[in-house]
């Protein structure tokens, strides 16, 4: 055989390897599949927990008396409690792993749920919210590592932004169930998919990538064999994750502190200025109050709550499929655009009904602005933050970076959650004129510092934004 033929042989091995691997890349299997869906039970939690302070408003005040001021804090606890969780999220999942975070907030969220079913007081009611907040804000960061670290590059946008559409379920269901279960019942209903999850937890694997943080190769590559299927070659993605564990041991161990270095400034403005941005956008204080928001604007809360149930679950799927198809930053910019539209139709909306003009139209002008902002919400703001911050931060200060993410995340969620009842009764046309105000700057954000993910990998990004692996 000649050396022309050992090359040509050379050559036609190197790509028939190369092609087994993209093979392995886009294959989806059973799996990762379930892995995702025992994940996103968190996320289904949590859109429960969104959902549940406006349907039961009318109801908790009447059975036990409670003042506007009294509902806002029971409204807001929840995000009280994400910020806590917030702060001990990153730690714990790398502490215990990212299963078993999930597990440690399921303790909290059945616990919440039990104390809100049997309350008696507002002790009760805000220390069962609370809980379920506690439990939400670990999820909120959790959730969306696991599923960036388990899945195929090809596919990871999508998988993740399934968060977001499982947090729309869960919401979309208790505003359907909500206008004929007592709260008390409908509490009690919210324990059910926190049940599932524990339950199927113990069918999934660990995440590979914390795996091989961890030190444990062979468990790392039994992972990722199980989540590429049997006959798949895991060798190259093991080995990446080994050579950037090895990178990441040789730096310095990562401190808060950390994060405000040069390297990583990119990363940490992207990362907490798109969580400050769907938060004062106003989205939380919408959702967890959206039946006083068509209340005020003369529209029926029932039939609100329905359309907007029928409307948010198909609108997720369609940002689950747009994600990968037109990639992060473009779907951003248009998911803040609606947003920013929106707002500025509920400011006219309620400008003309204090001043008595087009009274009959008004209340159809608040339903096209509610379930357009929250449309616009879940097709992009809602879900891609969360997979940005789960691409971008590299391994050794991701749990620093989470943490301090997701706190930013939760603690202007509670600031909007707490005054959102106030501001509306303040100036409802006002209140959506800052949010359009908020929005149309957060177009111009996303424009000037948000880059494309889609298609790349964890580690192609992170060596992007950063110089620690040059």
């Amino acid at each position: 055989m000649t050396m022309s033929e050992n090359q040509r042989n050379l050559e036609a091995g190197l790509l028939l390897n190369k092609n087994r691997n993209d093979i392995n890349e886009c294959r989806i299997t059973v799996a990762v599949l379930f892995s995702t869906f025992v994940a996103v039970c968190g996320s289904f939690c949590f859109g429960c927990a969104a959902g549940y302070s406006s349907m039961a408003q009318t109801g908790i005040i009447n059975d036990l008396g409670l003042s506007v001021a009294q509902y806002s804090m029971f409204g807001s606890s929840m995000t009280f409690g994400g910020m806590f969780g917030a702060i001990f999220s990153g730690k714990v999942a790398d502490l215990i792993g990212r299963k078993g975070t999930m597990w440690f907030g399921q303790v909290f969220c059945i616990a919440g749920w039990l104390a809100i079913a049997f309350a008696q007081n507002t002790i009760w009611l805000d220390a069962g919210r609370f809980s379920t907040g506690f439990a939400v804000g670990l999820f909120s960061y959790v959730i969306p590592v696991y599923i960036a670290e388990i899945t195929p590059k090809h596919v990871r946008g999508a998988f993740v932004f399934a968060n977001q559409l499982m947090q729309s379920c869960g919401c979309s269901l208790f505003y359907v169930i909500g206008n004929f279960i007592h709260w008390r019942n409908l509490a009690l209903i919210g324990l059910i998919p926190c049940i599932l999850q524990v339950v199927t937890l113990f069918f999934i694997p660990e995440s590979p990538r914390l795996l091989g943080k961890w030190g444990r190769e062979k468990e790392c590559r039994a992972s990722l064999q199980l989540l590429r299927g049997d006959d798949a070659d895991v060798s190259e993605e093991a080995n990446t994750i080994k050579e950037t564990m090895a990178l990441f041991d040789q730096g310095p161990k990562s401190r808060i502190m950390d994060l405000f270095q040069r390297r990583y400034a990119p990363s940490l403005v992207i990362g907490v200025g798109l969580m400050l941005l769907q938060q004062l956008s106003g989205s939380s204080g919408l959702m967890f109050y959206v039946g006083s928001v068509f209340d005020k604007g003369g529209f029926p809360k029932s039939i609100g709550s329905m359309i907007l149930a029928v409307i948010m679950i198909p609108k997720s799927i369609l940002g689950v499929i747009l994600v990968e198809k037109m990639g992060r930053r473009p779907l951003l910019l248009a998911s803040t655009a609606g947003m920013c539209l929106f707002s500025l139709f509920l400011a006219f909306s309620f400008s003309f009904r204090s001043y008595g003009m087009l009274d009959e139209l008004t209340p159809i002008f608040t339903c096209i602005g509610v379930v357009g902002f929250l449309s616009s919400f879940a097709i992009g703001m809602g879900g891609l933050p969360w997979i940005i911050m789960s691409e971008i931060f590299p391994m050794n200060v991701k749990v620093s970076a989470g943490t301090l993410v997701t706190l930013a995340n939760w603690s202007f969620s509670w600031i909007v959650a707490f005054a959102y009842n106030f501001m509306i009764e303040w100036n409802a046309s006002g209140t959506f004129l800052i949010f359009f105000s908020i929005c149309a700057a957060g177009i111009v954000f996303i424009y000037a510092m948000v880059p494309e993910t889609k298609g790349r990998t964890l580690e192609d990004i992170q060596a992007s934004l950063t110089d620690f692996v040059q």
